[in-house]
């Protein structure tokens, strides 16, 4: 039998490959993915392209798995190259999320939360609560939660100063907002304070920016939402998108895949948040990602 040479061989392989639709290109041609790691903006901060989700209903969906089953989601989320996680004060997933990451070394990935701007309340004494809860010694990414009004700048002017003081302290790493509402969104272009900005994105408007903050269905609004975002993006903002199922309102596989190839290929987005609930939904996402890359 005459040898074979490595480039025949991988000709051979790739063919019989595509046929049996195995992927099984080599290693060095490799494609974006859910799992690599993206630069937010400006700010320095590398996160993965998805991240895990964990508000899904304030939490309620994520934290009645109960704390074993929910471990077990975030371990596979994380063996599947996901190091990117999200959490807020406001749900009901903090300290869950903090027992699940337990194992893991704490350089290894990012953890994103949100702070509620409750007014009287000491930012500095709110954040050390927050890190006891989430057993963690600093937050990656700290966003002023639900920002819905036009005045929102102006209304948070004690907790944007109490987050630059947490970022001199190193117990926040990186700082920005989440909005609802289309008078909320247009408040973020040329907004200086700004590191990252969460913003709600899909291709039909489901649960997306309107007129208020209310989560109703908006297509009209979808070009002035894009509009902004990429204003945003080409300011030096990181953007991370939320509410790429319609918060669970896709039950069709094919709205599912088709707002994740919105968000990245007409919205330019950074990375993505989902919340999960199985093992099915974490792959259906990567999947769906990778596909929106190709």
């Amino acid at each position: 039998m005459s040898p074979i040479s490595r480039r025949d061989f991988l000709k051979t392989s790739l063919a019989a490959g595509t046929l049996a639709g195995i992927d099984i290109r080599p290693m060095h041609a490799s494609q974006p993915s859910a799992a690599d790691t993206v630069t937010l903006g400006k700010s320095g901060l590398k996160v993965t392209r998805l991240a895990f989700g964990t508000g899904s209903d304030n939490g309620q969906v994520q934290s009645a798995l109960g704390q074993q089953e929910f471990s077990r989601l975030i371990h596979y989320a994380y063996d599947r190259g996901i190091r990117f996680f999200e959490t807020a004060e406001a749900y009901t997933t903090p300290a869950m999320l903090g027992e699940a990451l337990k194992p893991f070394p704490r350089e290894s990935y990012q953890l994103m939360s949100k702070v509620t701007t409750d007014p009287g309340v000491n930012p500095q004494k709110r954040f050390d609560e927050m890190l006891r809860t989430s057993q963690t010694e600093y937050f990656d990414i700290m966003l002023l939660h639900w920002q819905h009004t036009s005045q929102w700048v102006t209304e948070t002017t004690r907790w944007q100063d109490g987050i630059l003081e947490a970022q001199s302290k190193k117990i926040i790493g990186v700082r920005g907002a989440s909005v609802h509402g289309l008078p909320a969104l247009r408040q973020m272009p040329g907004n200086n304070w700004l590191q990252v900005a969460m913003i709600r994105m899909n291709h039909n408007g489901t649960r997306m920016d309107g007129p208020t903050s209310a989560d109703g269905n908006n297509p009209a609004d979808v070009a002035e939402v894009v509009s902004q975002v990429k204003s945003v993006h080409s300011q030096g903002m990181g953007v991370i998108s939320m509410k790429l199922v319609g918060a669970g309102a896709f039950t069709r596989h094919q709205d599912r895949q088709a707002a994740m190839r919105f968000a990245f290929r007409n919205a330019d987005v950074d990375a993505v948040t989902v919340g999960f609930k199985n093992t099915q939904e974490i792959d259906e996402a990567i999947n769906n990602l990778n596909l929106a890359l190709a």
